[in-house]
């Protein structure tokens, strides 16, 4: 990381909506401001970075990860899942409240927030719905959004009580915030170690059935459409939770939802190619192709509003153990451009900008953030990436501070090249 409130790139090729991504030009930044943009601006008074003709785009968010801590530092801490995130190509995250203590209280925004300040990676706490998670009791809303939450969840576990939820709709409502759902009917899921069909029924392994997402996904819909709260469906993976969020889209509900890359990438088969390799364990789990293929529509028809990744995090004595007692999860915070750029770019499903988008500005208007423009007068929040180098994804590459990916050994599309922001430049180097 340098850090550099002047900076010229260039040979750039701003990307996204309302930029023709065939033009090079040069963007001069100064004090951390987009100071000129245009052709060869000659020489300036700056350190200068020769993208040779990469794209550039606003900084690029990813609203679901873990960072752990406080209290699970031996599997990531918010430095380490900020350099994943940078070398991903992200400038902002926003974590999730299952920490220890869990993020319910305002003092533990503000320590999270506080940590993050000397980071080139903004770092966004999502708050408790409930305090301490527990699901009987709703957290102090109004104190945790002033102390800097942009969101309310219990991600790890659902909001199961439907009561509490109801009263967690309409508070959130009230402070303008949605609450965002770990869609598990835990009385149907329970104790599932993988998707619950044909590749369960051969490997032996207790399945969670796509119906245990399905149902808590109506549920909350309904509960939104009566309080007129805003619901964000958290790591949707199941063709009946996409047919119901574009439902309530098509009834104008303020329902929004996000997908992983591996849940339109990969599916239940791998744990049977990989005989009950743990990094292929993760909750959601994968499903059927037939699923992927409903996420894939969803991308195209803009049911599905974000991309993140659920980075998740664990170390390596918890995931060697046999399969039903490995922990979910996988990270994803560094694969989340190749794979995406992979699936969705080079086969035709989304255009550039429309996969920008996703990456962009749908997860900052759900969380009310302002999204970043190249634009002279700008804060300089950018990602310098390109589409069509081929690499493989290996140990080196990882920044985080756990290795629990499916991934490494695979041919990736595409690569984040750096970032800048907060008066910082970061390489993927």
């Amino acid at each position: 990381m340098m850090s550099s409130p002047d900076l010229l790139l260039k040979n750039v090729r701003p990307a996204g909506a309302g930029h023709d991504a065939r033009r090079t030009v040069d963007i001069l930044i100064r004090n951390g401001v987009i100071a000129g943009i245009g052709a060869d601006l000659g020489a300036v008074d700056a350190p200068v970075h020769d993208a040779e003709g990469a794209y550039v785009s606003g900084g690029w968010m990813d609203m679901h990860v873990h960072l752990r801590e406080p209290g699970f530092e031996h599997k990531e801490t918010i430095a380490t899942g900020a350099a994943a995130a940078a070398f991903g190509g992200f400038t902002a995250v926003a974590c999730m409240p299952n920490t220890n203590p869990p993020i319910h209280t305002r003092d533990v925004v503000e320590f999270i927030r506080k940590k993050a300040e000397s980071l080139a990676v903004d770092v966004h706490p999502i708050a408790c719905v409930s305090k301490n998670r527990k699901g009987e009791s709703i957290a102090e809303m109004a104190d945790l959004k002033e102390g800097g939450a942009v969101a309310f969840s219990d991600d790890g576990d659902p909001v199961h009580n439907a009561k509490l939820m109801r009263i967690a709709l309409d508070y959130a409502s009230m402070l303008g915030m949605p609450i965002i759902n770990h869609m598990e009917d835990l009385a149907l899921s329970r104790p599932g170690h993988m998707h619950e069909g044909k590749v369960s029924a051969r490997l032996g392994l207790a399945g969670t059935p796509s119906i245990a997402e399905d149902v808590m996904v109506a549920r909350d819909i309904l509960l939104s459409e009566l309080t007129g709260g805003h619901l964000h469906v958290a790591h949707i993976s199941t063709r009946g939770a996409v047919d119901l969020v574009r439902q309530a889209k098509a009834k104008g509900l303020k329902v929004t939802t996000e997908v992983c890359p591996h849940h339109f990438d990969l599916t239940d088969e791998e744990i049977e190619r990989h005989p009950f390799d743990t990094n292929f364990k993760m909750h959601p789990p994968l499903r059927t192709q037939d699923d992927v293929d409903a996420m894939i529509e969803g991308l195209r028809d803009g049911t599905i509003d974000a991309i993140c990744t659920d980075h998740a995090p664990h170390s390596i004595d918890e995931k060697e153990v046999e399969f039903i007692y490995a922990p979910n999860g996988i990270i994803g915070l560094e694969t989340a451009w190749g794979v995406s750029v992979k699936r969705l770019l080079h086969t035709g499903v989304l255009t550039l900008d429309q996969l920008l988008d996703k990456l962009v500005a749908a997860p900052r208007r759900i969380l009310n953030l302002p999204v970043p423009e190249i634009k002279v007068g700008a804060t300089a929040n950018l990602t310098l990436f390109d589409t069509d180098s081929t690499w493989t994804f290996t140990k080196a590459h990882i920044r985080s501070k756990s290795h629990n990916t499916p991934y490494i050994g695979s041919e990736m599309r595409g690569k984040a090249l750096a970032i800048y922001n907060k008066g910082r430049f970061v390489t993927a180097g």
